[in-house]
């Protein structure tokens, strides 16, 4: 059994991986995008890093099956099987690449999960930026601002508004 479940362990780590560094790739052009205020291109990454998060909870999946066969050869629940148990049951130069891919991938993670955060904040930042524009356009009040010299706490006659595409009075 370990002959098969090392192939399998090693096989899932690199799998694993690969998607990781794919998702990686996408979460960046994300961030790429959103600086560049591409909004197609936010829209198709975002597509893209949803079909890619799709089929990691498949590899969720066989990761649990995997853990589930580890922790019946251990006489253990599957959910007390980490990897440094779970390579008990392979040859040690097995268990050592199990170990260095498994490190591979947290760092992956970690910063998937850090340029997923900054693309969030960027996004949020936009958006604050977009709604201020639309108060702005719209003559709306906003918290916070108010025009100089007027009294905030007074009620100011509201500003006609007046668009203009295109002013041809001289």
């Amino acid at each position: 059994m370990s002959t098969i479940l090392e192939a399998e362990l090693l096989v899932h780590l690199d799998t694993q991986t690969n998607s990781a560094r794919h998702l990686l790739k996408l979460v960046l052009a994300q961030g790429a995008a959103i600086r560049e205020r591409d909004t197609d291109a936010v829209l198709a990454r975002l597509a893209d890093i949803q079909s890619e998060m799709v089929r990691r909870g498949s590899l969720e999946q066989e990761r649990a099956r995997l853990l589930q066969r580890a922790g019946s050869a251990l006489g253990v629940s599957a959910t007390t099987v980490t990897l440094e148990r779970l390579c008990t049951l392979v040859t040690p130069g097995a268990a050592k690449a199990a170990m260095e891919r498994s490190a591979e991938l947290r760092g992956l993670l970690s910063e998937i999960a850090r340029e997923h955060g900054i693309n969030r904040a960027l996004m949020r930042q936009e958006l604050t930026f977009l709604s201020h524009l639309t108060r702005l356009i719209g003559q709306e009040p906003e918290a916070g601002y108010s025009r100089p010299g007027s009294n905030p706490n007074a009620s100011a006659p509201a500003a006609p508004a007046v668009y203009r595409a295109l002013d041809l009075q001289a």
